[in-house]
């Protein structure tokens, strides 16, 4: 489990992809502190497990499922990236639950400067906009953030200078991908209301599911 606290920017030092599985290696220094083999590290918000480690990085596996669901796939040498060991038993939890599973990619649209804070306005699909709420949080590129605004493509977000500084977010540019995961609570919440719904369904067609135990299906 990680709080979307990025704990520092790392760089790409090689992604080596076969068809859409592969490995990636990541230049790094605080998050190397106590982490060992088998270990997880969040790397633009999604948890891969450390492989093999160097005095100045790490190396992870990439699944076909990271391919399909993140930008990592599409990252280069030299890329910037942020990175967040799994959350400490005894630490704060500063940000909220990011289980460093991503739930599908955005579109960075447009970024507005507003004195020390920058609106930035990204573009997603309505199976992740439909879990977003205003003032709710949802985890960018890793960082855990509030939503300022949602509509019917997009939602917006305010970075606050800090954050601005100690991430990747403000370093990208309308057009570039960015990684999303949604909070699990509204994930939760869909899941049961989806059960409620079809055990409705079920109840209005006279089949419930004490009939269909009782024939065996």
């Amino acid at each position: 489990m990680f709080t979307g606290i990025v704990e520092e920017m790392g760089r790409i030092r090689h992604i080596a992809l076969a068809g859409s599985s592969g490995q990636i290696a990541i230049q790094a220094k605080k998050v190397l502190e106590g982490t060992k083999i088998g270990d997880s590290i969040a790397v633009n918000g999604v948890c891969l497990t450390v492989t093999s480690l160097r005095p100045d990085g790490f190396t992870a596996d990439i699944m076909a499922e990271t391919y399909r669901r993140s930008s990592l796939g599409q990252g280069k040498p030299g890329d910037l990236v942020n990175l967040e060991r799994a959350m400490a038993a005894d630490g704060r939890f500063g940000g909220h639950i990011v289980s460093g599973h991503i739930d599908g990619t955005g579109v960075i649209k447009s970024c507005r400067r507003e004195e020390n804070a920058v609106w930035v306005t990204i573009e997603t699909n309505s199976a992740i906009l439909k879990l977003i709420v205003e003032k709710g949080s949802i985890c960018i590129d890793g960082i855990s953030l509030t939503v300022a605004s949602v509509g019917k493509t997009w939602f917006q977000v305010s970075v606050i200078p800090h954050t601005g500084e100690e991430t990747t977010l403000l370093k990208k540019a309308p057009g570039n991908l960015v990684n999303l995961e949604n909070d699990v609570v509204g994930k939760y919440v869909e899941r049961l209301l989806g059960f409620a719904a079809s055990e409705e369904e079920e109840a209005s067609s006279g089949i419930t599911m004490d009939f269909l135990r009782e024939y065996g299906i």
